[in-house]
């Protein structure tokens, strides 16, 4: 959503007779959204699914696809925990809940809190689907960023996934939280979601495309 905040502002610099509003919400929430004819654009974290798909067929929306960006998602801690980086498998664990205290991670003997989106969201999907697991029934499901970066920042026992985009944008404001790096494997190399680089080379374990849906209709204006 700050991204299309960012295009939206220097295409008004441009067009300034055209005026256009962004709201958040998540994949889901932009692409019915579109389909219910309330946006011209949807910015999505996710490809359309078999049903969306279908569901746009049938109302003859014909979509235009438009790959934007390459976003990776980052899992963050509060930064009092002793941890700097941390390898899937393990992670898989945790987000799964057979992994509930940070004892066997860390050391410290303390229950682990998961903040994680609402399942509308396209990056709760896309995390899910790269852990090849179904989440914690006792994970909390948070409406956006902001606020899983707030449940952090005070909960030394918690841990949750952000857009690496939101949190370089938010790191130099929220110094007690700090993103994990990320091992494929444990003894494999980690890799920061903060490093612009391994992010263009694909090296990052949670990188995906962000995609635009832009029904045919709408593409000129």
């Amino acid at each position: 959503v700050n991204l299309a905040v960012e295009l939206s502002e220097k295409f008004y610099e441009r067009n300034p007779d055209i005026i256009i509003a962004v709201s958040g919400g998540g994949s889901g929430l932009g692409i019915a959204s579109l389909y219910n004819g309330q946006a011209d654009i949807a910015n999505s974290s996710r490809p359309l699914s078999d049903d969306e798909v279908r569901l746009f067929k049938e109302k003859n929306i014909e979509l235009i696809t438009n790959v934007f960006a390459e976003d990776a998602t980052a899992f963050v801690v509060n930064k009092n925990v002793p941890l700097d980086e941390i390898d899937v498998p393990t992670l898989a664990k945790i987000m799964s809940g057979e992994i509930s205290n940070w004892k066997s991670v860390t050391g410290e003997d303390r229950p682990i809190n998961i903040y994680g989106r609402q399942s509308s969201s396209g990056t709760h999907s896309f995390v899910q689907k790269k852990l090849k697991i179904k989440y914690s029934k006792h994970a909390k499901e948070m409406n956006g960023n902001a606020q899983i970066m707030e449940g952090i920042k005070v909960d030394q026992s918690g841990i949750g996934y952000v857009g690496a985009g939101y949190l370089l944008k938010k790191a130099s404001q929220i110094p007690s939280v700090k993103p994990l790096k990320i091992a494929p494997e444990r003894g494999q190399t980690a890799v920061s979601p903060l490093d612009e680089k391994a992010i263009q080379n694909k090296k990052y374990f949670f990188q995906r495309p962000l995609f635009q849906f832009i029904p045919k209709q709408s593409w000129e204006k």
